[in-house]
């Protein structure tokens, strides 16, 4: 039997058209140039499901509400194919990557995340690769994670970053090595791909919580930490220096970091830099520990967010969520043996 895939559209780069504007989505655009492709009726590719949203976003536009209806969709006809394509702007692609690997429990087929940088009805344009790659990792390849596909290197959805926004190569998954690699020969790092559940699939919706990310910076004072803090915020993510480093000598901000965090407020030290894992060595890191922030690990800044939503979601108790959030759940940290 033909392998089946269903398609999901939900708007980006990827279905737009030239206007006097620049790009614009336009529904049915891009079914009309996949009807037009003929690489679409190989051997080897799927029987396509295509599902266009309305309305068609910019992924810039993308809030944690399309998360969810993503996450439902696929959950919706998880049983009915082999695997899903989803169609999504490259901006906040790695958002929605980390955040559906969450919410999708007990995944048991692939779900590739793909876009491009051109538009498909451009001449010189990614996308026609990205699109084809990913339609016959999804069809072929049992591989039961959120991935993102582009330019030949098929990432872990919640490892992976937005590293340029001009070059085809446009992401990366600086802290994990890739799950494939695609030149003349598709290799899968099978050793790599987590174990299919047994369980069957369902979905962690996500409630309305007041999640936020912080970026220090020399100069940084208490007064804007606190503001940002204020209720109703449950969670943030604190991007720090080096190796999960913060102004330890500024006791005020201190004070703010660790109030917040004994009313509750789950705070997660992640580095600033594009590699490596927070370590808390330092005294200037050890103070954020002692004020009550966890690390996280090597956890990317968009994985430790999308995290937070997902366990703050569940209702849990602040000190579970403190204990989860170091926890490898689905691959997005390196496990500290």
């Amino acid at each position: 039997m033909a392998r089946s895939v269903y398609l999901a559209h939900t708007g980006g780069t990827i279905g737009m058209k030239r206007t006097a504007k620049g790009y614009a989505p336009k529904p049915g655009y891009l079914a009309e140039h996949l009807a037009a492709m003929p690489e679409l009726q190989a051997p080897d590719m799927p029987r396509l499901a295509v599902r266009e949203y309305t309305p068609l976003l910019d992924s810039a536009d993308m809030t944690p509400h399309d998360w969810e209806r993503i996450g439902r969709d696929i959950v919706a006809h998880h049983d009915q194919y082999d695997g899903f394509v989803v169609l999504h702007g490259t901006d906040t692609m790695a958002y929605s990557a980390s955040a559906l690997s969450f919410m999708l429990e007990q995944l048991a087929k692939p779900v590739i995340l793909t876009g491009s940088q051109i538009p498909l009805a451009e001449v010189r344009s990614d996308a026609r690769e990205n699109l084809i790659t990913s339609l016959l990792l999804a069809a072929h390849y049992p591989i039961p994670e959120v991935c993102i596909y582009l330019s030949g290197q098929l990432l872990r959805g919640n490892r992976a970053r937005k590293v340029s926004a001009s070059g085809f190569d446009a992401f990366a998954s600086p802290n994990a090595p890739p799950l494939g690699t695609v030149g003349v020969e598709i290799t899968i790092a099978w050793e790599r791909v987590r174990p299919k559940p047994r369980a069957e699939v369902a979905l962690q919706p996500l409630l309305e919580v007041s999640v936020g990310a912080l970026r220090l910076f020399p100069g940084i004072t208490a007064g804007i930490v606190e503001n940002l803090l204020r209720e109703p915020v449950r969670g943030m993510v604190l991007e720090t220096y080096g190796a999960g480093n913060a102004p330890a000598r500024d006791t005020a901000l201190m004070g703010v970091l660790e109030a917040a965090c004994a009313r509750g407020v789950v705070i997660v030290n992640c580095t600033q830099c594009l590699r490596g894992s927070v370590m808390m060595s330092y005294a200037t890191g050890q103070a954020l520990q002692q004020a009550g922030v966890v690390s996280g690990h090597d956890m990317t800044p968009e994985a430790a967010l999308t995290k937070l939503f997902y366990l703050l979601s569940k209702g849990l108790p602040s000190q579970e969520i403190r204990h989860l959030v170091q926890q490898d759940l689905r691959g997005e940290l390196t496990s500290i043996v």
